[in-house]
């Protein structure tokens, strides 16, 4: 199918991508099955077709929808007047937990995979997610320049630092299966060292 080709939607739409998203998470793209996905959102495969040629572009679907969710969450977090250090220290929770989901990793690896014969999936997830939290953060360090509560020339620079450090050692370790889960403290520490690493360099 041409990736260009509008999806279709109709009245199962919601109920068909409602069960798509609690098969992936619960199993991953590899893991997830078409037939488990249609009996999760109680359709028939037919139906399920109807709406996705797929299992991939159904996946895309399914994590454009997650990462609507979490841009909304990061527009509650961003906007608030807090100090720096509690604005930061949410986003980096909410970010490290999208990273280190299965889901998320699934995600990330479904388009580094895909990336030579699907190229627009990445495209279409980074336009969908990284980029608007990205544009959000940018968005929240200005305002905290202005109030004078950071110091920053280069506020994109700035914005991409913090995702960063949010990824320190946790991210690549699980997407190279060195580990397969985090605990609370070895999460909370990276949050505690992005955040202290950042204001370092750009607080007043």
């Amino acid at each position: 199918m041409n990736d260009a080709t509008p999806i279709k939607k109709g009245r199962k739409f919601d109920q068909v991508l409602d069960g798509a998203r609690r098969v992936f998470m619960a199993d991953g793209y590899e893991g997830a099955s078409v037939d488990a996905i249609a009996r999760a959102a109680g359709v028939s495969k037919a139906t399920l077709y109807s709406y996705f040629s797929d299992k991939r572009l159904l996946f895309m679907e399914v994590a454009k929808a997650e990462c609507s969710l979490q841009i909304d969450e990061a527009d509650a977090i961003l906007t608030e007047s807090a100090q720096p250090r509690e604005v930061l220290c949410v986003a980096a929770d909410r970010m490290l937990s999208f990273f280190l989901s299965g889901f998320g990793q699934s995600i990330f690896r479904m388009c580094v995979a895909e990336s030579e014969r699907f190229p627009e999936l990445g495209r279409e997830f980074y336009e969908t997610g990284p980029k608007l939290f990205r544009e959000r953060m940018v968005a929240y360090l200005k305002c905290a320049v202005a109030e004078g509560q950071l110091k920053i020339d280069d506020l994109d620079l700035a914005a991409d630092q913090f995702a960063e450090l949010c990824k320190a050692r946790l991210f690549p370790e699980l997407m190279f299966n060195i580990r397969k889960s985090v605990t609370d403290a070895e999460k909370q520490r990276v949050i505690d060292g992005a955040v202290d690493t950042f204001l370092a360099r750009y607080g007043v």
